[in-house]
């Protein structure tokens, strides 16, 4: 949250903390209810309906005057990004699925890279001293042409009738493979929250680093997490996305471990990359066996499952760093870290569990229903 911002709006601490408990809570309640817009107009039109929304809710929150306001254009503003984002991953399971590639570590890193562009673009209107309000009109006009100009050639049109997804939730929700991929995502989002939201304080608490120095621990993490989604393709042809989330499970357990395990301030640094390598396939990789697990015959389905997996994983996000917050408070950071390592750890035997339960059958869509019907007759 931009300094800047927080003045403006004339939030103390406590305030702050409520404003940026609205977007949290609203990705949780829009996650599911994206995935059926998804299943009932197609990823092209949610994404461009939800993100033009955003962009043009962005301004609002440059001009919140008070704690109520920012915290209510926040949860404006999470609320569509959530839909963006699940219905953006739907797409690109459509583009996995006409191309036969796993292209999903690599659609994420355009995430990371996003994310570095954004941190970078606001540190650069702060340096120039420009208001809030007027940075975020300048991004809205950049998200909106961005958007004209790749809206019409995003995957994901209107579905027909008979291809639209049939049965209720409560068909997503009683699948066991997903509930273990969304235990993946829900560990992978608590230990990736807790390196967005703890890792400086960590180093300057624990390990003596400097603020400055410090402060550049999130970048280390985020920088590797992208540079390693860019050849996620590679490495998922080659071992397969099951053996990938084992892999990447102990690997950001091993970062964690050392950071914690190690009183070094070079060696946390390294640790905290090492958790940014291991989990950059955690995420997509798990929405990609998502959106598996709902294929249908037709080629379609996936998109309630998405949803369902996303907003599980939307709950670490929120519940995460509170409760590392909560666990150091008790004890230190250093255990607190360590026992998130623990959590990262558990990825390697439920992606394992999730192999052996299988692809599960593909769903026939009402078309291919009523065709089975007519050859029967």
């Amino acid at each position: 949250m931009s300094p800047a911002l927080a003045s403006q709006a004339g939030a103390d601490p406590a305030g702050l903390g409520l404003a940026l408990l609205g977007p949290s809570i609203a990705m949780i309640v829009t996650a599911p209810l994206a995935g059926r817009a998804c299943a009932a107009w197609g990823a092209r039109s949610v994404v461009v309906g939800a993100l033009a929304g955003a962009c043009l809710v962005l301004p609002l929150v440059g001009l919140a005057g008070s704690p109520l306001m920012l915290g209510a254009a926040l949860a404006g503003l999470g609320g569509l990004m959530g839909t963006v984002d699940v219905a953006m991953n739907v797409a690109a399971v459509a583009v996995v699925r006409e191309t036969g590639r796993p292209l999903m570590p690599f659609f994420h890193a355009g995430f990371s890279g996003g994310g570095l562009l954004g941190s970078l673009g606001a540190g650069l209107a702060a340096a120039l001293d420009v208001p809030p309000a007027q940075h975020f009109c300048f991004v809205t006009g950049a998200g909106l042409l961005a958007l004209l100009a790749a809206g019409r050639s995003l995957p994901g049109e209107r579905p027909e009738p008979q291809h639209r997804a049939e049965g209720g939730y409560l068909q997503v929700v009683r699948s066991g493979r997903l509930w273990l991929l969304a235990a993946v995502a829900l560990c992978a989002a608590v230990a990736e929250g807790t390196c967005a939201e703890w890792s400086a304080l960590f180093l300057v608490k624990e390990r003596s680093v400097t603020e400055s120095v410090a402060a550049t621990a999130y970048s280390v993490f985020a920088v590797t997490m992208a540079v390693t989604r860019l050849v996620g393709e590679r490495v998922e042809s080659r071992y397969g996305p099951h053996r990938v989330l084992a892999g990447s499970g102990l690997v950001a357990a091993s970062g964690l471990g050392a950071a914690a395990a190690v009183p070094a301030g070079p060696v946390a640094y390294g640790g905290f990359a090492l958790a940014g390598a291991g989990l950059a396939f955690c995420f997509p990789t798990a929405m990609a066996l998502a959106g598996d697990a709902g294929r249908r015959a037709d080629g379609g389905g996936g998109e309630r499952e998405l949803g369902f997996v996303t907003t599980v994983a939307y709950a670490g996000m929120l519940g995460g760093p509170p409760m590392v917050g909560g666990m150091a408070s008790l004890t230190s950071l250093t255990v607190s870290i360590g026992l998130v390592g623990l959590l990262a750890l558990l990825i390697t035997p439920v992606a394992l569990a999730v192999r052996g339960r299988g692809a599960g059958p593909v769903r026939a869509s009402g078309k291919e229903l009523a065709r089975a019907g007519t050859r029967e007759e």
